[in-house]
């Protein structure tokens, strides 16, 4: 029972650093690409942009996605690259 508690009390003290582990890439990302977005599905979905990840040592583009907000008047941050003097960081976006 001791073993399981203390499990259970690790991963509670390693989810805060996941929520905050950030991309560091050397290489600038390339310029968004402009989408066109297609209609709404329904009422009250909001527009996520499209943005560039890193994986497998070059950009991806992640395309933009319709989505429903977790909560009512949710408003959506979206994903960007801050260059931190020789680096470039990707902040996650997310909804507030």
């Amino acid at each position: 029972m001791k073993k399981i508690a203390l499990a259970i009390l690790l991963a509670l003290t390693l989810v805060p650093a996941a929520a905050f582990a950030q991309v560091v890439i050397r290489v600038a990302p390339p310029a968004p690409i402009v989408e066109r977005r297609p209609p709404p599905p329904d009422r009250g979905y909001v527009w996520i942009d499209g943005y560039h990840r890193y994986e497998g040592g070059q950009y991806i583009w992640t395309p933009g996605r319709w989505d429903r907000p977790p909560h009512p008047g949710g408003r959506w941050v979206a994903h960007k690259w801050v260059h931190k003097g020789d680096h470039w960081v990707l902040v996650e976006g997310h909804w507030r």
